[in-house]
């Protein structure tokens, strides 16, 4: 029964449960025996406790016994990306400079899956504090694709991305501050979004840029992820930047809002660097709207080209504000080896710090000193807003956008890690939509000559995630990507 199990949706093991047909018992055993027998190889978890699971599980059956069910995804696995608060729980975003903290209190989407009686399923590994693109920044480990365990699976929620494809977990929760959901989702072949900027509250999230950051899960299928998103979204009061709006019922709304739709294709990301692979995969999606009645529009952004050195200005900058807490004196790794004040803070930030989040850093300090706000920092908030203008106005005429999630697919390990440029355009098709605060995901599509994961990018109007959702649904009923796994260890 064990591989049954792991190979069924989040949604399908729901349905086994109402029925009766496995206990949350039996999922628990079943996940916990796919990563003793995969983990040394993905390397998706920086911790987990089998027993910690196996209690939540045996909680969940006691409470379904007593026909007390907390809902559908009562005694399902989360897998949880470490940068997210979980009380009693090591949160260590992927830093030397957090390796013995332990959370004292629950993020508020942690709490709220908590509430829905969800089970909580270890802490999945990361580039270090969210900054990078192929999970190669951790402190700890080195997480693998699972379809190409040469290559990287994205980052930074590179973790969440991998224990989906890996079937390690049924579903995960990530962040993304510039395309750490979408962006992995993309390479490891699974269903990643990224909600509206206000959607998902972040109190318990570790900032990285405040105002950029956003939770949002990862899942097999769009209908997963959509009833994931149910769960975490809505207004909270210990998030002064969440926002107030009516949270539709996102599963039922997947076939009641069936086009057909007007969709958007920016020329912009369609130019110089664009693999061949992916731009076959993605036009094929793009073919399959318009075999279904949609109405497919070429649209400009013009400022995508901006992108990211606005977004490489503003978001390191946010980075050195929120990061000058961990300064060696409170909760944070404190240097051994410091003779005074000024040296306890430069040595503990130097030990603890990896090179990627102090060369941000530094970047977000320069930006922000004397003489040169006004000429980066003011000048970058400036265009951020033409960039979000491009998006509205676009948004006046199509219901959503269709773009590549990213330039190729995944790339091997250690290709870029020395040249942070190359590796900062792994992100250039999603960054625009943190900038702008829009909702967007990524719909796995295809696969490349070599077998490796592509997707499509759907960038929706803020705060209609049920219209996009559904936009989505349609691809993915069809062709169920995110459902195919990769061979690994004994399979």
């Amino acid at each position: 029964m064990s591989s049954s199990i792991i190979s069924k949706t989040a949604v399908e093991l729901s349905d086994g449960l109402r029925v009766g047909t496995f206990t949350a018992t039996e999922i628990a055993q079943a996940f916990i025996a796919r990563v003793e027998a995969v983990e040394q190889d993905v390397r998706a978890f920086i911790s987990y406790s089998a027993e910690d699971l196996l209690q939540q599980a045996k909680a969940s059956d006691a409470r379904r016994a007593k026909g007390r069910s907390l809902g559908v995804f009562d005694g399902i696995p989360v897998a949880i990306k470490d940068v997210l608060a979980e009380k009693g729980k090591r949160l260590t975003c992927g830093s030397k400079m957090l390796e013995h903290f332990v959370a004292p209190y629950d993020a508020t989407a942690i709490a709220k899956l908590r509430e829905a009686g969800v089970l909580l399923w270890g802490r999945l590994n990361m580039d270090e504090f969210a900054m990078g693109s192929s999970t190669e920044n951790s402190a700890y480990q080195r997480t693998c694709n699972p379809w190409d365990l040469e290559r990287i699976p994205g980052g930074s929620s590179g973790g969440s991305a991998a224990c989906i494809a890996s079937a390690e977990a049924p579903i995960s929760l990530g962040t993304d501050t510039g395309g750490s959901i979408r962006q992995p989702a993309a390479l490891c072949g699974v269903v990643g979004m990224k909600p509206t900027y206000g959607l998902v509250s972040r109190y318990g999230l570790v900032a990285f840029a405040s105002s950029l950051d956003q939770i949002g899960p990862f899942s097999q299928t769009v209908e997963d992820g959509a009833m994931l998103l149910q769960l975490i979204a809505g207004q909270d009061p210990l998030d002064s930047t969440s926002f107030k709006t009516k949270i539709p019922d996102y599963r039922a709304e997947l076939s009641r809002d069936s086009g057909p739709w007007k969709l958007g294709i920016p020329k912009e990301y369609f130019g110089e660097g664009l693999s061949d692979d992916v731009r076959r995969s993605v036009e094929n999606a793009i073919a399959f709207y318009k075999t279904r009645g949609c109405e497919i529009v070429d649209v400009s952004l013009p400022h995508t080209d901006l992108a990211v050195p606005v977004y490489y200005i503003i978001a390191p900058a946010e980075a050195s504000s929120n990061l000058a807490r961990y300064d060696g004196v409170r909760y944070t790794h404190r240097s051994g080896d410091a003779k005074d004040i000024q040296q306890l803070y430069l040595k503990s930030r130097a030990e603890g710090f990896g090179a990627e989040v102090k060369r941000r850093i530094i970047l977000g300090s320069y930006v922000l000193s004397s003489g040169y706000y006004d000429a980066y920092y003011v000048r970058a908030q400036k265009v951020r807003t033409l960039i979000r203008n491009d998006f509205m106005d676009t948004f006046k005429t199509v219901d959503a956008l269709i773009t590549p999630t990213t330039p190729t697919p995944a790339f091997k390990a250690g290709e870029r890690t020395s040249d942070p440029l190359a590796m900062y355009l792994c992100d250039v098709f999603t960054i625009s939509a943190n900038l702008a605060g829009l909702a967007a995901m990524n719909v796995p599509c295809g696969f490349s000559a070599e077998g490796l994961p592509i997707g499509f990018q759907l960038i929706g109007k803020p705060f209609e995630e049920s219209r996009m959702l559904a936009i989505a649904h349609a691809f993915d009923k069809e062709h169920r990507y995110g459902t195919r796994r990769p061979k690994l260890g004994k399979d």
